[in-house]
């Protein structure tokens, strides 16, 4: 099996590690030239170029199966899926929704000074429209992920696109029921994108799209925001595993191989202050892909994105976690809790030998859209916030303006903004 090694002791560690941090993620230019293209047809040829690319790109004709998908399609996919199926789907959506309605915040108002009236209104956005993959996989619970915060937030529509050139997982059909999505097209890629950012005839312009996809689906969201709001611009999956000694290796290899199934592209990292842990990882690495079905794709991911980290220290593999800012981090030592207390930047941290990284996926209750790529030393897990706005609320009786006119218009003259000065003054004449 490949996979590179380091050592912090190496001379060349930083410069490696560096490498490693920046994920090998250089935009393919001209897929998003092909995004561009796609985007500008649609915009302005509507259902024409999405039944066009559709049939080009998925080999299926709208025209005839429809772009929207029917209730007696969703009732047989429920028919089809037993009554245990069934109770998991809703036992992970009890518990996404009772983490999200944590999150919920209220307008609020203040009017403890006199004649002044402060607040912020919290208004959920119309409507979202989510993205579920459809093509390598197709993950209920992606649905799951995007749909249940916004129904959280209070949004009055949510509006789901998934392509379906492979038809689709009941299971996706039935969480989309479940959670509350109102509308489901059989749409993928940057043409799916451009539908939910600017309408057509048959797909309703929203507020907000979210939701991972491909490449040309990240480039596309990437384009569009502006028109829209997005959640991120998602990169390939990854984690990173902080192991003291004390680490099962047999947990270790299967959490790093549970990211590495998901493409050739995702990143797979185990920082450790313990040598015998490390060379344990790595047979036990070869063992277990020895037996997966997805084996080739994870070899190529630990390859290309892979790597096996010795610390001199456990301070110093935490160093190494803030600095990489992991997708999921697992923090696999005999105290937890304080190792948590060094943690800054990670998407999600999961606490000890018990809490694999598969937990969080399904029905733990925390979102899994997370940043990716560094990115959580900025940003945040999907959540109720997304789907809310927020509105500044504010009111002066005209003895309250009077207290504050003379720094109000000293203010503006400073800026040499007469207008605003004169738009005070004017209110204060007797």
């Amino acid at each position: 099996m490949e996979i590179n090694c380091y050592q912090t002791s190496d001379l060349d560690f930083q410069e490696r590690f560096q490498q490693l941090c920046e994920r090998n993620l250089d935009l393919d230019m001209t897929a998003d030239t092909v995004v561009a293209e796609i985007l500008a047809r649609v915009r302005q040829e509507g259902d024409v170029a999405l039944f066009d690319y559709t049939r080009r790109f998925d080999g299926l004709d709208l025209e005839t199966v429809g772009i929207e998908v029917e209730s007696a399609e969703i009732d047989a996919a429920f028919a089809s899926l037993n009554p245990s199926q069934l109770a998991d789907i809703e036992l992970a959506i009890e518990r996404i929704t009772t983490y999200h309605q944590r999150q919920l915040k209220q307008s609020w108002f203040d009017d403890h000074e006199p004649g002044v009236l402060l607040g912020q209104k919290v208004t959920p956005l119309a409507r979202v429209g989510i993205y579920v993959p459809g093509g390598k996989a197709s993950y209920p619970s992606s649905v799951l992920m995007n749909a249940i915060p916004a129904k959280v937030a209070g949004v009055e529509e949510i509006v789901m696109v998934s392509p379906a050139a492979q038809g689709y997982n009941p299971a996706v059909l039935a969480s989309a029921r479940l959670c509350g999505v109102d509308r489901i097209f059989r749409l993928g890629g940057a043409q799916a994108v451009a539908a939910l950012a600017y309408g057509t005839s048959s797909i309703p312009a929203v507020d907000k799209i979210v939701g991972p996809g491909n490449i040309y689906v990240a480039l596309a969201k990437r384009r569009v925001f502006g028109r829209v709001g997005i959640d991120m611009v998602a990169g390939p999956s990854e984690i990173m595993v902080v192991a003291d000694a004390g680490a099962n290796p047999v947990f270790v290899a299967a959490d790093l191989l549970s990211q590495a199934e998901h493409d050739e592209l995702a990143v797979v990292v185990l920082v450790t202050p313990s040598p015998e842990l490390r060379d344990k990882v790595v047979l036990e690495l070869e063992k277990q892909l020895a037996t997966l079905s997805r084996r080739e794709i994870a070899r190529r991911a630990l390859a290309a994105q892979g790597g096996l980290i010795t610390t001199a220290t456990l301070d110093e593999a935490l160093a190494l976690a803030n600095q990489f800012a992991a997708e999921h981090l697992e923090l696999a030592v005999a105290d937890p809790l304080l190792a948590l207390s060094s943690i800054r930047n990670a998407g999600a941290i999961f606490l000890g030998h018990s809490t694999p990284e598969a937990l969080g996926d399904y029905l733990a209750g925390p979102n899994h859209v997370l940043p990716t790529a560094g990115t959580a030393r900025f940003s945040s897990p999907l959540g109720v916030d997304d789907f809310l706005k927020k509105s500044s609320v504010l009111s002066f009786s005209r003895a309250a303006l009077k207290r504050y006119g003379r720094p109000l218009t000293a203010l503006a003259a400073m800026e040499g903004l007469e207008a605003h000065g004169r738009a005070v003054s004017l209110r204060l004449e007797d």
